[in-house]
């Protein structure tokens, strides 16, 4: 909350990517930027991807506003 305004986090859930371990993590920050590095890093240690400029732009389509449920 910065002054009074509230700021929506954002959230990306493995789920919604299909994936081998079917993943069911979720990750949520109050930055864009911020999401997209820790979602990336999960990427690469977990599903062993590539941190590539092709992957970031996927997990930033992916990005949601809202609560996680």
């Amino acid at each position: 909350m910065w002054k009074g305004v509230t700021m929506a986090r954002k959230f990306i859930d493995c789920r919604e990517f299909p994936s081998e371990s079917n993943c069911t993590v979720a990750i949520a920050a109050d930055t864009e930027d911020e999401l997209v590095n820790v979602a990336a890093d999960h990427a690469v240690k977990v599903h062993k991807h590539e941190d590539t400029p092709e992957l970031r732009s996927q997990i930033r389509s992916g990005i949601k506003e809202g609560a996680l449920t």
